[in-house]
């Protein structure tokens, strides 16, 4: 599911990459590209509301481990 979604953790990213990967889940979970005028409110709401959670989720993440690539 939302393969198109790219990995953030480890990254830098913006709030526009973050607002997109929100988006684009927003969109698969309601099978809209764009919503209704009458599901406008609620489609936005909830791109915020995940957008949101999203940069919690980032910002509470211990950084990945770097690895030498050695064993």
């Amino acid at each position: 599911m939302c393969r198109s979604i790219k990995t953030l953790r480890g990254t830098e990213p913006t709030t526009e990459e973050v607002r997109a990967a929100a988006l684009q889940f927003v969109r698969k979970l309601s099978g809209y590209r764009a919503p209704s005028k009458a599901n406008e409110a609620v489609f936005t709401a909830a791109v915020d509301q995940i957008e949101a959670a999203a940069l919690r989720l980032l910002a509470g993440l211990a950084p990945p481990r770097v690895t030498d690539g050695a064993k």
